[in-house]
């Protein structure tokens, strides 16, 4: 899948995405600051991945871990702090929730901060029990 508008590139090709850069990104948000580069590159390795390009160089990243069938997980949504505000955070979920292999799934997330931003697609809130 790649979808262009202007000079931004959104594409779930994997072989694009840069380690490095998701690793950049991913280092300073409160849910992943003690991630490996290495778990990065695994996580990534194991699920559908969207990158978001500027003229060739990677500003952003998202992925889903799915079944395919019934359940898609959205993690790890992030924007260079450079090029927010500027809808291309929204762009991007637009972009992954119609994924043709994900469409018909229901899709959850889990954020602190950013109940707002979700609301925009129709996701709402609901009890939810993790195990760490």
């Amino acid at each position: 899948m790649e979808v262009y508008k202007d000079e931004f590139l959104i594409s779930d090709d994997r072989t694009l995405i840069n380690i490095q850069t998701v690793y950049n990104l991913l280092s300073p948000t409160y849910w992943a600051k003690d991630r490996s580069i290495k778990t990065i590159e695994k996580s990534i390795e194991n699920s559908y991945v969207f990158g978001v390009y500027h003229n060739n160089n990677q500003i952003g990243f998202g992925r889903i871990v799915s079944d395919q069938a019934v359940f898609s997980w959205i993690l790890d949504v992030v924007i260079n702090s450079n090029y927010q505000g500027k809808g291309i955070g929204t762009w991007l979920i637009e972009c992954m929730i119609q994924h043709p292999d994900l469409i018909n799934t229901k899709f959850a997330l889990a954020t602190k901060d950013a109940h707002d931003f979700y609301r925009k697609f129709n996701f709402k809130e609901k009890d939810c029990m993790i195990k760490k």
